[in-house]
């Protein structure tokens, strides 16, 4: 079956070159355009998308604000936020807004394709460690950022499960987290998709983006202070 694709971009000619790329592969199809983010969300209503390549810098409703609507529905479909820059607020405020990850406009054509299907499989296109980069950059604009852990939901985690979440949020991968924690790289698997779970976050970029947001890492990759 075929990855269901939306390119939403307010230029024509970008919308046209990422079309020819992705109708060269069989396992991919472009189901529906949309030059700005109202056009986006009417698309969305009749057309069934697996994953949205969305631009940031639009008329009417930009990415960042279409990407949080679309990830306040229910089964929503992946979106990938398209930048100019690399480290950008877009970026950053996609991340949030509940965007599986970023690509940068001139992406090698294979780097976009294998971008697409990692996140129609369930995975994070961006890794935790450019995520980190973004938030330590940006944290100043998280309301609890530095402060003591706020959110409720992390109560539910066991006191392992907050040191996973802790090294992930560092930037850390899943090996790199076993042998820190002298733990099995399955081991480590299995708790970050119990914090998943727990947490109701879609992947480890989300992960990264609640130890910011509620104080758990500070900017600069250390752990928050207060327990849980």
């Amino acid at each position: 079956m075929s990855i269901r694709v939306m390119l939403v971009d307010d230029q024509a000619l970008l919308r046209t070159g990422f079309r020819m790329v992705l109708a060269a592969q069989p396992d991919m199809e472009v189901v529906a355009e949309a030059g700005d983010g109202v056009e986006a969300l009417q698309a969305l209503r009749t057309t069934e998308v697996d994953v949205v390549l969305m631009d940031v810098r639009m008329p009417k409703l930009d990415g960042v604000e279409t990407t949080r609507r679309i990830c306040q529905d229910e089964n929503p479909p992946k979106v990938l936020i398209l930048t100019t820059f690399d480290l950008d607020e877009y970026a950053f405020s996609g991340l949030k807004a509940g965007a599986s990850g970023f690509m940068l406009k001139d992406v090698p054509p294979g780097e976009l394709l294998a971008a697409i299907r990692s996140v129609h499989s369930g995975d994070a296109v961006v890794a935790p460690s450019t995520t980190r980069r973004l938030l330590d950059r940006f944290a100043p604009m998280l309301p609890n950022a530095g402060g003591q852990p706020q959110h409720k939901e992390l109560e539910r985690l066991t006191e392992r499960e907050r040191e996973v979440m802790i090294l992930v949020a560092q930037g850390l991968s899943n090996g790199e987290i076993a042998a820190r924690l002298v733990l099995s790289e399955a081991t480590v698997k299995t708790h970050v998709g119990r914090i998943l779970t727990k947490l109701g976050l879609r992947d480890r970029v989300q992960v990264v983006v609640l130890a910011y947001e509620t104080g758990l890492v500070r900017a600069g990759g250390g752990a928050g202070g207060g327990t849980a």
